[in-house]
């Protein structure tokens, strides 16, 4: 049975010898997490999830980013659906999942709730990654078809997460795990509007997660073959899922040093296209006038959900791979000012939208999850042809951002919440996680104080 496998190995993580690399990745994702959600936690949804959950906050022991007090629940909600919200968190690629978001509020909201130690916060982390990026793996690329990973994948990787940060034993993690697997949804339905929905599936799975996991430390109880059962997570909710995967390699190679983190504050899917397109541009020093044609040879699998030429509004633009392309090529970058209305009525912006067309290539089809592929070509004005091959995507494993580069992510997205002391102050908390005595950071944003 899987469970007996993922509970195995994550109470032996509890106290296992973590090597130093599997450290600084897992301080890297937290990084990046807080990244994504400190824009999130100003914007909808959260601000109004904050309203809508009045009676949970300021009181609890656990945190929202800025630190205002809630209840572990409430904090894993709002914390999850904030960090979504920017499109700026992290990816696991072979599973086509957002595991931040879930996963990691989860763990603080229950490592805060519970006292934990910032490197029982930092096992929590690896344990919800290292569990969930395998389901998800064994269940793509067909669950993908309608189920949004970051909420259904993530499900478990919160319960996952929420469970070690509390130190439930061997049977209460199994049943944890088992539990969530029952409340694990996100239909992609969401992504084709302006709805809300999409950010809300990471609050979702983090508050399922912490659920789940809060009930079985009382002895509450799951059907431990609710992943691979006859009527249970793979076989519901995907085609011949290949279970070899989640143990695979489980305890020795860690996926939590193999993230991409975003370099582009949009759907993921676009990515390989703007690079490839800013490189072109910056190589021969394009201007929007210059282009008279782009076209885009990518993968099906993300076209079916970024294919969209006439986006209404800023969350359908952030899913534009005609908008967000033509937005680097007259911008020179996709950052949150790309969604701001001036910018996104821009008329060079506009202009450049008609001329790029989207082709969805059979052989980077077929490398989908695995590769993230883009064929650009640009037709200029003046007649030339320009061409590059686009293999992998910046914050790939193979081209990853430096550490130096997350810093400067991170400080780029803090520093408007928190300003410049508070940012830094927060940052270098975060790349001590393990040493700190508790996971409950001092995070100072205007009149916010939270205790560290």
């Amino acid at each position: 049975m899987l469970m007996q496998h993922l509970a195995d190995y994550a109470i032996k993580e509890q106290t296992s010898d973590l090597p130093k690399e599997v450290i600084h990745h897992a301080k890297r994702a937290v990084i990046d997490w807080y990244a994504a959600l400190l824009p999130g936690s100003i914007v909808a949804p959260a601000t109004l999830l904050e309203l809508a959950f009045a009676d949970d906050l300021d009181r609890g022991k656990a945190r929202l980013a800025r630190g205002r007090r809630a209840t572990m629940r409430t904090a894993a909600l709002i914390n999850g659906a904030a960090s979504h919200s920017v499109e700026f968190d992290d990816i696991y690629r072979d599973a086509g999942y957002h595991p931040g978001s879930p996963t990691i509020s989860a763990a603080l909201a229950a490592a805060q709730g519970s006292g934990a130690t910032g490197e029982r916060f930092l096992r929590a982390v690896i344990v919800g990654y290292e569990t969930s990026t395998r389901i998800g793996e064994a269940v793509m690329p067909s669950h993908y078809k309608f189920w949004h990973t970051t909420g259904t994948v993530g499900a478990f990787g919160a319960a996952a997460s929420a469970a070690t940060a509390l130190n439930l034993n061997h049977q209460q993690f199994s049943h944890a795990v088992a539990t969530v697997g029952t409340f694990a949804a996100g239909l992609q339905q969401a992504f084709l509007s302006q709805a809300m929905s999409k950010p809300l599936h990471g609050g979702h799975a983090a508050d399922a997660g912490i659920l789940a996991a809060m009930a079985a430390s009382k002895g509450v109880t799951g059907a431990l073959d609710i992943i691979e059962g006859p009527k249970g997570f793979g076989n519901a909710m995907s085609v011949n899922p290949d279970w070899s995967k989640v143990t695979k390699g489980l305890g020795t190679d860690y996926h939590i040093n193999h993230m991409t983190f975003k370099a582009h504050g949009c759907c993921g899917h676009t990515f390989p296209s703007i690079d490839g397109v800013l490189h072109l541009v910056q190589q021969h020093k394009l201007l929007p006038k210059d282009i008279k044609k782009i076209t885009l040879a990518t993968y099906k699998a993300g076209l079916d959900i970024i294919d969209n030429a006439n986006p209404e509004g800023e969350y359908q633009a952030k899913f534009s791979l005609q908008y967000t392309v033509a937005h680097a090529a007259v911008y020179g970058s996709v950052r949150l000012n790309a969604f701001m209305p001036e910018r996104m009525s821009d008329p060079a912006v506009r202009d450049l939208m008609t001329k790029v067309v989207c082709i969805a290539d059979p052989v980077f089809s077929a490398g989908y999850p695995g590769q993230r592929a883009s064929q650009v070509d640009i037709e200029t004005t003046d007649g030339r042809k320009l061409s590059h091959f686009q293999p992998y995507r910046k914050g790939d494993p193979e081209l990853p951002l430096t550490d130096d580069e997350l810093n400067a992510k991170f400080m780029e997205l803090a520093e408007p919440v928190l300003g410049e002391r508070g940012s830094k102050r927060l940052l270098e908390q975060l790349w001590m996680l393990e040493k700190l005595p508790t996971a409950e950071f001092e995070i100072l944003s205007g009149d916010v104080r939270a205790a560290g």
